[in-house]
């Protein structure tokens, strides 16, 4: 099979992963957001950064690291099959034992219980890392995608089942904590490796050299994008949370699965590719350009009938959270397209430029947290689409000094994109302000939208237009098969 071809199908099965696994997902959350209150969303919220970083630990940057090293061995994926395991013991009991101060810092007890039980989750995803990095490697999604659709059809069931038990906040715990389960339990049961009784400590120096660098960076980002979470729970209070994690669990729904697909598609395909130069930008500058062509009217359209979506699905008390969802949806539009350039530095061994463009937005994001931390959580959001916008330039700079194609390059290839999108949003909002009730605003939103960003394409030749009849046309012939 032809890295072209893998390259699609590996594509086309992450898409419809992504989709069927976020799809599901969202009606289980919008399901659960009924029942259970924005105080539970807002606790469970104040343990995502330790949450994060502890899964960020675990791997360790060895994931990526098996990935770009070529021809790795039986031992290379015992040795940080082991490593993986050991570390994700001495997390938990790091958490276990950390639990009183973490309640104190939030002045909320039941953090004590969440803390210890939410992170058993680690110590069974420790046991899977390997399986997940040789799918990569091999950019088998087919397999991917059985596995975690199962697991969130389960796990699914499980929360739903326990939010409208009344069980409150743990119903959150049960939906996390039964998803890693069950994924870890397909994922053995569908992968074919299993450990050798071995270690190697060189292949441990040489996979760490480039895996440490990664995850120094991966702390860093992830210290960074859960700060907003962080200082709202201390400063405010577990509902104003609950509000902003709520909105922001939404908008991640989509850039969120876009910059998945991208992500653990491109990184082995450039990978792959890394000596071919020619070949290599090539196929990033078309993947830049398609990619803005999903990402900037989808987020667009997502900020502009939030209130409608918000009213019809949540209900009125969850409210609060649509002018913070309009404005992480804009702050999210950038973000698939930065992690695609943020993808290729990792991916040509340059692990160490990745974490030194990352350092580089510290001063950007301190400044915008001093500034709009006192003015209110919408003040927050907003600074965070400033910073957003402004990283995007910052992590596409170290692209255009490598391979000549730098942001002004990228947002030259994508500025059809971003008249048809506008165009879009006055065509959406304008249709939205002819009704008063939310489910006409929302149909006759979506619809606008989808007329008036097509038309709009259509009449400037956007050529991404052509990229999508191929692909359509190729999904088509491979179902006749």
């Amino acid at each position: 099979m032809s890295l072209k071809t893998k390259a699609f199908k590996g594509f086309a099965w992450n898409s419809l992963e992504n989709m069927l696994v976020r799809g599901v997902s969202f009606i289980i959350s919008i399901l659960i957001a009924r029942v259970v209150s924005p105080e539970a969303y807002g606790l469970v919220g104040m343990l995502s950064i330790f949450l994060a970083l502890s899964t960020l630990f675990i791997e360790g940057g060895f994931s990526k690291a098996l990935v770009q090293r070529k021809d790795c061995s039986q031992l290379d994926f015992s040795t940080v099959f082991y490593f993986n395991i050991v570390v994700s013991l001495l997390i938990y009991v790091i958490l276990y034992f950390s639990a009183p101060f973490i309640a104190r810092f939030y002045h909320q007890p039941v953090l004590i219980a969440l803390t210890r039980v939410m992170g058993l989750q680690f110590i069974i995803a420790s046991f899977i890392v390997v399986q997940r990095a040789k799918l990569l490697i091999d950019i088998d999604f087919k397999t991917q995608a059985k596995i975690n659709v199962m697991a969130v059809i389960i796990s699914g069931a499980a929360g739903l089942y326990m939010a409208y038990d009344d069980f409150g906040v743990w119903a959150l715990v049960g939906q996390n904590l039964s998803l890693t389960l069950a994924t870890s339990m397909f994922m053995w049961l569908q992968a074919k490796w299993r450990p050798s009784w071995a270690f190697s400590w060189q292949a441990f120096r040489e996979m760490f050299g480039y895996g440490s660098k990664i995850l120094a960076a991966g702390l860093y980002s992830t210290v960074l994008t859960n700060v907003y979470t962080i200082v709202i729970g201390k400063w405010y209070h577990s509902k104003a949370l609950g509000f902003y994690a709520r909105a922001n669990s939404l908008a991640e729904l989509s850039s969120g699965t876009i910059n998945l697909i991208i992500t653990n598609v491109t990184f082995p395909l450039f990978s792959a590719i890394q000596q071919d130069r020619k070949k290599l930008i090539s196929i990033y500058s078309r993947t830049v350009a398609m990619t803005a062509f999903i990402i900037f009217p989808s987020m667009t359209l997502f900020a502009v009938i939030s209130k409608p979506f918000i009213l019809l699905f949540l209900t009125e008390r969850w409210l609060p959270a649509a002018p913070l969802l309009q404005w992480l949806c804009l702050a999210r539009m950038f973000t698939p397209i930065s992690s695609l350039n943020l993808n290729l530095l990792n991916a040509v061994g340059r692990s160490d430029l990745f974490l030194k463009t990352d350092l580089s937005k510290l001063p950007i994001i301190i400044a915008a947290m001093f500034i709009t931390l006192p003015l209110g959580t919408k003040a927050v959001v907003i600074g965070s689409f400033i910073v957003n916008t402004l990283s995007y330039f910052i992590n596409a700079y170290p692209s255009g000094i490598l391979f000549g194609y730098g942001p002004l390059k990228q947002l030259k290839d994508c500025y059809k994109v971003i008249i048809a999108t506008i165009g879009m949003a006055c065509c959406s909002y304008g249709s939205m302000l002819l009704v008063n009730r939310p489910f006409m605003q929302l149909i006759l939103g979506v619809l606008t939208a989808i007329i008036g960003f097509f038309g709009i394409a259509y009449l400037l030749k956007i050529k991404e237009m052509d990229e999508l009849g191929y692909a359509l046309a190729k999904l088509k012939k491979s179902k006749r098969k």
